[in-house]
């Protein structure tokens, strides 16, 4: 159970961090296209988790197809495990840095990958802080309507069901 290695959307390009390249960024490490502020804290945080083989559920790098800047990350925090229910779960973050935010990118970025999720029938879960208001309104508008309580970190835990429905992720 795969995803591409690219995901693209109308405005998009969401492109797989090799374990090589994250090795390299959490080194310090910069490729030519990040933005000034790329990458976040979040951003290494995540790329920490790479294993050496990689996997298609780890982060992506959010670029701007008009330019090709590298504005932040989206990503899986590993493969899809069976929940209590039976249907394969995986859990998604994203964050971009502070010039991409308010124009429907991590919208977008997100609803590319739910649209990949949805076509290998996992639900996707995620957490943010409660008073991240921008982000809670992306995962409303992206269908995340199941409130599952808060997380030991006091995070509100979100999911969304599996659509039948295709997503478009232009919007």
């Amino acid at each position: 159970m795969d995803l591409p290695d690219v995901v693209s959307t109308v405005r998009l390009r969401l492109e797989l961090v090799s374990p090589a390249e994250a090795r390299a960024m959490l080194g310090g490490g910069r490729g030519p296209a990040f933005h000034p502020d790329y990458p976040r804290k979040d951003d290494l945080d995540a790329l920490s988790m790479i294993g050496e083989t990689g996997s298609s559920w780890s982060p992506r790098h959010v670029v701007r197809a008009f330019d090709g800047l590298v504005v932040g990350s989206i990503g899986f925090y590993g493969p899809p495990e069976p929940a209590d229910d039976g249907v394969p779960e995986a859990e998604v973050g994203y964050g971009l840095v502070a010039d991409a935010r308010g124009h429907g990118a991590a919208t977008e970025a997100l609803r590319g990958l739910l649209e990949q999720t949805d076509q290998l029938g996992v639900r996707v879960r995620a957490s943010t802080e409660p008073g991240n208001k921008a982000s809670v309104r992306v995962l409303a508008k992206c269908g995340f309507t199941s409130l599952r309580g808060s997380d030991a970190d006091g995070n509100l835990v979100m999911a969304r069901p599996v659509s039948s429905r295709p997503a478009d992720p232009g919007r």
